[in-house]
């Protein structure tokens, strides 16, 4: 290269640094959408959300439907609906005979408490909280009362109870209690059999008795008719005379006298004056 030659301009290479920004604006765009994604959340029917940022709870719960939140928190979905829990148990009695009870609670959870349940308890709240105290629950209902009072007529107040108590360790907890049901009781065999068989001879008496019953009232009804008949004897009897019965028989003679079809022969009398009738 000389003086006399002409100048060269400086050549710079722009392809790698546009590459580089439309890199960066791609991953800057894609950590967008996945915030964005990330912001948005979805519950189903019948059920909130409780929100953690962190791992720590905010306090927030989230109603059904889509809601927009911090991406950097996350849902938990808890279900509100109502719920059976099943429970099978060998139970005491009164006498201490140990009985076999199968239940069912049914019970939901409170939306309001929803927060406080995941955070104090944790979305295992059933086999945590529910189940313990529904076998506490029930060990202490049927203690006081007798096998066959529960074999027989008391379900409703044991159930009664059962609700009663439970609502009182749960309802505080978040978790609302709508029933219980006692659905069978099982007893001893021979326990079983001679309930039965003191049933069985209850409705014997009260049928013996109903019959009882039936039977004086049937009497009583048959004595009223038979006085009845008596009183219209009497007062037949009474009404009735030598004279009515001489009338009577003269109109009777004559009625067959005037019939075409009766052939009657009438010779004598009686000593009450009347034709004697010998034959057709």
């Amino acid at each position: 290269m000389t003086i006399f030659d002409p100048p060269r301009g400086k050549v710079i290479d722009v392809q790698g640094g546009g590459m580089l920004r439309l890199l960066g604006l791609a991953f800057v765009g894609f950590v967008l959408v996945i915030l964005l994604f990330s912001a948005v959340t979805r519950l189903d029917s019948g059920a909130v959300g409780v929100l953690t940022l962190f791992g720590r709870v905010t306090g927030e719960a989230l109603p059904e439907g889509i809601h927009l939140i911090n991406p950097l928190k996350t849902n938990h979905e808890l279900s509100i609906r109502t719920q059976e829990l099943k429970e099978t148990a060998s139970v005491p009695s009164s006498e201490g005979l140990v009985i076999n009870l199968d239940t069912s609670l049914i019970y939901h959870l409170n939306p309001e408490k929803a927060a406080e349940v995941y955070q104090k308890i944790g979305p295992n709240y059933v086999q945590v909280l529910i189940e313990p105290n529904l076998r506490s629950s029930i060990r202490e209902a049927t203690a006081s009362h007798s096998a066959n009072a529960l074999y027989s007529g008391e379900r409703e107040m044991v159930a009664k109870q059962i609700v009663a108590q439970l609502s009182g360790l749960l309802g505080d907890r978040g978790i609302i209690v709508e029933s219980i049901l006692l659905r069978d009781i099982q007893l001893p065999n021979t326990l079983r059999a001679s309930i039965e068989l003191k049933q069985q001879a209850e409705q014997e008496a009260l049928a013996m008795s109903f019959r009882l019953q039936k039977e004086k009232q049937e009497a009583e009804r048959k004595r009223i008719e038979a006085q009845g008949i008596s009183d219209f004897q009497r007062i037949v009897a009474q009404g009735i005379s030598s004279q009515l019965l001489e009338w009577k028989g003269i109109e009777a003679t004559e009625n067959l006298a005037k019939s075409p079809n009766a052939k009657v022969v009438v010779i004598g009398s009686g000593k009450n004056g009347l034709p004697l009738i010998l034959g057709q």
